[in-house]
């Protein structure tokens, strides 16, 4: 039986699908979704917010969907959001860009959300920029790491641009530091690379390998039929070590996990762009710039607007 200390680390969610209990140290989450919520107690935050910290990337990858104009926001008005986010019932906070770790204060703005709030902290990075000073800032302030890599060798080479052995090197000292996932993003030019990746993946210790169908969206042209069905063929057969994931966008018929699907998306996820505009998700065109107004009550307009 778990000692009363083991379940103050829980941070409890109340919202239409039931009560969630979730543990950022382990990544535990248990859903009672037998206990039917009255209305009055739902959360008043998403689940998951998404901060897009700044559009800058030192990359240039051909499928990149990101922003390209300049803007960044300001970290300690990211904290402010977060704060509130936190005690509405929010579970947790991925930065993203662009590149995350180009923003100047990046470790601080995550060890204050570690240590301000019980939101668990994420980022998804191209991996080159984890220096050991930088990993050892992040060093008990970060729950989880998304590397993007999208395939191996020369092909990873030709794609990001970097030389691969130097990212395997930072893969081997993340390890050390925060579990971490490996992002591909799927497409023609990195379907033949699922094997490599996932080989890859267990040899530096990863805790999942999340597959990113390429949407038709900024500089991406979208995976084709012939890839998609590749994919498919793929994900049936793979007996990997490392768990297996794959988004919800573009997922087109392949397995995903939705265990909120009767729940709306906007009370499961939202996104803060670099220019501080609230989106139900990256991809969506609209949305509504916070601007003055609080973080929440930006996000009750915008709820608003997709109830309608």
């Amino acid at each position: 039986m778990a000692s009363p200390v083991a379940f103050r680390r829980l941070k409890i969610r109340r919202d239409r699908v039931g009560v969630h209990a979730f543990d950022r140290a382990t990544g535990l989450n248990l859903l009672v979704d037998e206990v039917a919520v009255p209305e009055r107690e739902w959360a008043a935050a998403p689940r998951h917010l998404a901060v897009a910290l700044t559009n800058a990337c030192d990359l240039h990858c051909p499928f990149c969907y990101a922003n390209k104009h300049r803007a960044a926001l300001d970290p300690a008005r990211v904290l402010g959001w977060l704060r509130e986010a936190d005690a509405a019932g929010c579970l947790g906070v991925g930065f993203g860009g662009g590149e995350p770790t180009t923003v100047r204060g990046f470790a601080e703005l995550c060890r204050a959300v570690a240590n301000e709030t019980a939101l668990a902290v994420s980022f998804t990075t191209h991996g080159h920029r984890l220096s050991e000073d930088l990993l050892s800032q992040l060093a008990g302030s970060v729950h989880m790491v998304r590397v993007s890599i999208d395939g191996v060798g020369k092909t990873y080479e030709r794609l990001r641009g970097r030389p691969f052995d130097a990212l395997v090197d930072r893969l081997n000292m993340l390890r050390h530091v925060a579990p971490f996932g490996v992002n591909v993003v799927v497409n023609d030019h990195t379907i033949g690379e699922l094997d490599a990746v996932a080989e890859l993946g267990a040899r530096v210790g990863a805790a999942e390998l999340l597959l990113l169908p390429e949407l038709r969206f900024g500089a991406g042209t979208g995976a084709t039929a012939r890839t998609l069905a590749a994919l498919r063929a793929w994900v049936d057969a793979y007996n990997g070590e490392v768990r297996l994931a794959i988004s919800q966008e573009g997922a087109d018929g392949l397995p995903v996990a939705e265990p909120f699907r009767s729940q709306p998306l906007i009370e499961r996820y939202a996104h803060i762009d670099a220019d501080g505009v609230l989106r139900r998700s990256s991809f969506a065109a609209g949305g509504v710039a916070i601007g003055e107004r609080t973080f929440l009550a930006t996000y009750q307009l915008l709820a608003g607007e997709e109830a309608e």
